[in-house]
């Protein structure tokens, strides 16, 4: 996963086996990112917060669509 800009969209998969980024939709212009948390509680959202953070090595944050799939990322 190469970012170039500070913020950039995420469509989420939660309930997966396990977390990883599975790709990039072009049409959607967004990375699908898979999560093992469930939709609930907030929890899918720390995981990706969690997640993030450890492949990026920097931190990050959800700016947009904290209830939904689609999700803004901030990069710091």
């Amino acid at each position: 996963m190469q970012i170039k800009e500070n913020k950039f969209k995420i469509i989420v998969k939660p309930n997966s086996s396990k977390n990883e980024v599975l790709g990039y939709d072009k049409i959607r212009g967004a990375y699908r990112v898979a999560i093992k948390a469930k939709p609930e509680n907030n929890k899918a959202n720390i995981e990706i917060i969690k997640f993030l953070s450890k492949l990026l090595k920097k931190k990050v944050r959800i700016i947009a669509g904290l209830k939904g799939r689609e999700k803004l990322i901030e990069v710091k």
